[in-house]
């Protein structure tokens, strides 16, 4: 069988952890995969498939904004044609990336990362909140079968899309564990961690407060956020933005004294289980998929509460050797082998 992966919607280190996931999933289909594969990838990024073979999408529009991005989709709907030629000898389609472009002929999978636009619409405009019902929901209701990343978005999208529960199919994430392992010898220095961009349910304001009562006390402690879109102008004393290569993320993992995590929605969570690879405490939201992710490997804490954040902190430090040898196993759990051997398996549905 041939499986077409769709990845036009894909916008290199805009997408976050779903372009990790796409590129994870796709090196992973190369290893063990069973079947043949065809990525169809946007002008913008022809590396995206990583080695699978891969056609080249040159008449979709290349835009990195918001409303360009778009009408680059809009375009591709309503004239699916050019695109679906390019994926002809595909017997399947997958979407990992939600958005069907272009629009479906054939029997598809679509991804469900999350749906946090319906659980949580005050974060999101009401264009942002149109976009989805359109573009999220529409894709997820209208698939042959449906990819979700943990049990919390299940369940969420079952109820809240009203979709068959037997055709949504949960498939965890993965861990390059070759890429992100622990230190030879454990040096930790007195930093947190939050790999995060600054988008409202990340919840970065709280976790400033919580920071702020910590560092009264311990005021060697430094806070570093990665990830694009920090303004260093904004961010409270201690406090620093650092713009990271994918080796310097793993090093800040194996050195930081605790990674801390207080997002308030997740449909998976990569960070934290990438954080216990390396041997790396973890303290957590109770929210979102974070509980099932981690299971009793981090400190949970209730993320809308800074006293709360700063004392999951502080219990995380002091049990940091314990929680690295539970994250380790933990983090054992999660490979990308795993991942694509399950979409195979789903694949196969569709046959």
């Amino acid at each position: 069988m041939r499986v077409g992966l769709s990845l036009l919607t894909l916008i290199p280190e805009i997408s976050g952890g779903s372009e990790t996931y796409v590129r994870e999933l796709s090196r992973a289909l190369g290893r063990v995969g069973i079947n043949e594969y065809l990525a169809l990838v946007p002008p913008g990024a022809p590396d995206a498939a990583e080695g699978l073979p891969t056609v080249i999408a040159r008449r979709y529009p290349n835009r990195t904004t918001t409303a360009g991005r778009l009408a680059a989709m809009g375009s591709a709907t309503v004239r699916p044609g050019p695109y679906r030629a390019l994926l002809r000898d595909a017997d399947i389609v997958h979407y990992p990336l939600t958005v069907p472009v272009p629009r479906p002929a054939k029997p598809h999978v679509t991804t469900l990362h999350d749906v946090q636009h319906l659980d949580l619409p005050e974060l999101f405009s009401r264009g942002e909140r149109l976009f989805r019902k359109i573009a999220y929901d529409r894709a997820a209701r209208r698939a042959t079968e449906v990819i979700v990343v943990s049990e919390f978005v299940r369940g969420r999208a079952v109820e809240r899309l009203g979709l068959d529960p037997n055709h949504v199919h949960v498939v965890p994430l993965g861990v390059d564990h070759e890429r992100f392992g622990p230190p030879e010898r454990a040096e930790r220095e007195p930093l947190l961690l939050y790999p995060a961009r600054p988008w409202p349910h990340k919840n970065h304001g709280r976790l400033f407060e919580a920071f702020a009562e910590i560092r009264s006390e311990r005021p060697e402690l430094r806070l570093v956020l990665t990830g694009a879109g920090h303004d260093p102008r904004s961010l409270p004393e201690g406090v620093e933005a650092r713009s990271v290569s994918g080796g310097e993320l793993v090093e800040l993992y194996r050195r930081a004294a605790c990674l801390v995590f207080p997002s308030l929605y997740e449909g998976f969570g990569l960070p934290p289980v990438e954080a216990m690879a390396c041997g790396c405490p973890v303290a957590a939201a109770a929210a979102g998929s974070l509980p099932e992710v981690c299971g009793d490997a981090a400190v949970m804490f209730d993320p809308l509460d800074p006293e709360a954040i700063a004392t999951a902190i502080v219990e995380a430090i002091a049990c940091s050797d314990d929680l690295a040898e539970r994250g380790l196993r933990r983090a054992a759990l999660f490979t990308w082998e795993q991942t694509a051997r399950a979409h195979d398996r789903i694949y196969a549905l569709l046959s």
